[in-house]
């Protein structure tokens, strides 16, 4: 419960929240689209450029068990979605597949609010993780899209290539090979802009990601309470699942936490770009309704917490 409330009251939980409250309220608060890219692509690319220089300090060999594990999760979480979604969701095979794609990429903004969370609670995560999130973006992408068997191969050919062009996984990459590249000597003369206002423009974006995520709260409603359940359900599951065997792999208590909110989260930046490309019959008020409007809120209030604690019970001294 501690965790919980601990949680609740950070920043970037609050300024979420703030973002839900104004749209409550009609308030006119909105940040303008064009500063709203930019500081996705700050946040991008500063995480890149964070992990990439972890990642020069990472012997290679202590990388190989997390890679294969986040391959094996990116390509199962997927198909368990999948299941869930048809049967429990009741959802027709075309949009199933859509959202089990992206349930089985990852969200960005939930990464960095679980590395956010861990550092709050005073435990270390491994500095390779933003190499991970890179590795996870695109085989439940893959995997979700071949789920529709209707994907033509031009069609999944257009999609990777959106995935890997797209700006989410283009600057993350592109960050780490810099940060790699130049090591934490020479990243120091960045730091001031890069590193230390991270948090402040943390806040700004899911400020907005609030605003836009409450707009979506109408779209529950023709939902239903089915998937609204799986979109609770499924973070929890693939979480609690990457959370204990995250720890099968070497990584610490705060690895494992963040591993664990990672393969729980559902992207709603890459996915959402490939499938419009290679599903474009999908319907977006479902697999965005349940990406920004369901689990995201989940993981952010009570998804994050619970994988932390898990991680303390298994992966702890």
């Amino acid at each position: 419960m501690d965790l919980l409330i601990q949680n609740l009251v950070s920043p970037v939980v609050l300024a979420f929240l703030l973002g839900i409250i104004a749209r409550a309220v009609r308030s006119d608060l909105e940040i303008p689209s064009a500063i709203y890219q930019g500081l996705s692509i700050y946040l991008l690319f500063a995480i890149g450029l964070k992990g990439g220089v972890s990642l020069s300090e990472t012997p290679p060999l202590d990388l190989v068990g997390p890679v294969l594990l986040t391959l094996a999760l990116g390509t199962l979480t997927p198909l368990v979605a999948f299941l869930f979604l048809t049967r429990l969701g009741r959802l027709n095979r075309i949009d199933a597949a859509a959202s089990a794609a992206h349930y089985g990429s990852v969200s960005a903004v939930t990464f960095v609010a679980a590395l956010e969370a861990v550092k709050l609670a005073g435990i270390p995560a491994n500095g390779y993780l933003p190499a991970l999130v890179a590795v996870l973006e695109v085989p439940g992408i893959i995997v979700g899209l071949l789920l529709a068997r209707q994907t033509k191969a031009g069609g999944i050919k257009s999609a990777l290539h959106e995935i890997i062009t797209g700006k989410s996984i283009f600057l993350m990459i592109g960050g780490l090979v810099i940060g790699a590249a130049c090591g934490a000597d020479k990243i120091e003369g960045v730091k001031p802009f890069f590193i230390d206002p991270f948090k402040g423009v943390l806040c700004l974006f899911l400020l907005e990601l609030g605003i836009v995520a409450a707009g979506r709260i109408k779209d529950l409603k023709s939902a239903g309470w089915r998937l609204i359940l799986v979109g609770c359900l499924l973070p929890l599951l693939h979480g609690v699942i990457a959370t204990i065997s995250a720890g099968w792999v070497g990584m610490t208590p705060g690895g494992c936490a963040v591993f664990g909110a990672m393969v729980g989260s559902a992207s709603y930046i890459a996915a959402p770009a490939a499938v419009r490309i290679a599903l474009p019959q999908a319907s977006p008020g479902i697999y965005l309704t349940l990406a920004l409007g369901v689990t995201f809120p989940f993981n952010l209030s009570i998804g994050i917490p619970i994988f932390l604690k898990t991680a303390q019970y298994f992966a702890g001294p």
